[in-house]
């Protein structure tokens, strides 16, 4: 398969949002117009691998030649192109998939001089937010995402921050609210009282026994769940300062939480910060679950560069 874009026919851009729960792949010659996308199950990882392989094969026979890749992921994975574990996932309770080496397996499958960006999907729906979205103009962006998991992304100035890793901010630590409301649920293997096990959508369900979509808007869930993102949204204002704070993922999209979590970081912050108004400051993504497909896309263009 030829993987140069015709001169004469703008770059056609593929992209995946791996995500820990689906998969979303989809192509594009402009990152905001997908001219294709699908969506199934994040599964066994050579297979899953296999069925995005397949999808791009089937686009590229009908939209010409693929020309870069954008990978935006679950984490933690290798981000540094200088290791020698560069695109590979890396130690996660996701079933069968540490130490996959992600970007090895889609290159071998769709050719090894295919020019690739791979981050994290948070990373990525940061991006296609500042290019696409809310944060469209906004010099540094923070975004944290909740649905499966726990995630989160800042762009400064257009530049996305690394660290030897990648931020975790699912597994900033947080003291424990549970107690107040007779429960005792955490999710993490690995922490005793972290973001993500307190506050992600498997820690909601564990919580109350049934998914959040499930639980009316007025449950006593939505308390708790808007003080604990409180807590994860103090964290980042005051370790990255952002102009803007987005609030992204399944999770976020409860009629209300939003509200809810605005008032108690209002709250928490204690008038220390000069932040604009919280309606301008905390905001959902006007891409929607869009943002990270998108993002991604952005990265493929990007990658050409």
């Amino acid at each position: 398969m030829t993987l140069s874009a015709s001169p004469t026919s703008p770059p056609l851009l593929a992209a995946i949002e791996a995500g820990g729960t689906k998969y979303v792949c989809a192509v594009a010659t402009d990152p905001a117009r997908p001219l294709l996308e699908t969506r199934f199950p994040t599964g066994d990882p050579h297979e899953t691998a296999a069925r995005a392989v397949a999808f791009f094969q089937e686009a590229s026979a009908l939209h010409g030649p693929i020309a870069s890749l954008g990978i935006g992921t679950f984490g933690p994975a290798r981000l540094d192109r200088a290791a020698s574990d560069y695109g590979n996932i890396l130690t996660t309770p996701k079933a069968g998939w540490s130490h996959f080496p992600l970007v090895a397996e889609l290159k071998r499958a769709l050719g090894g001089d295919l020019p690739v960006a791979f981050e994290t999907d948070v990373n990525a729906a940061a991006v296609g937010e500042a290019r696409h979205g809310a944060a469209r103009g906004v010099r540094r962006v923070a975004y944290l995402t909740i649905g499966t998991g726990i995630g989160g992304g800042f762009l400064d100035d257009g530049r996305l921050l690394h660290g030897r890793m990648h931020p975790e901010i699912g597994h900033l630590i947080v003291p424990d609210l549970d107690a107040a409301y007779g429960k005792a649920t955490q999710v993490c293997p690995f922490h005793g009282s972290c973001l993500e096990g307190r506050a992600s959508g498997p820690a909601i369900e564990k919580r109350w026994g049934k998914p959040g979509h499930e639980l009316p808007d007025d449950h006593p869930a939505w308390e708790l769940e808007a003080a604990y993102l409180a807590l994860g949204c103090l964290n980042l204002t005051a370790a990255w300062s952002p102009d803007m704070l987005l609030l992204g993922g399944g999770v976020s999209q409860k009629s209300g939480l939003i509200e809810r979590v605005r008032a108690e970081l209002e709250r928490l912050a204690g008038g220390y910060w000069d932040l604009p108004p919280m309606d301008e400051y905390l905001k959902l993504p006007a891409l929607d679950q869009q943002a990270g497909i998108v993002g991604s896309l952005v990265l493929a263009r990007e990658a050409l560069a």
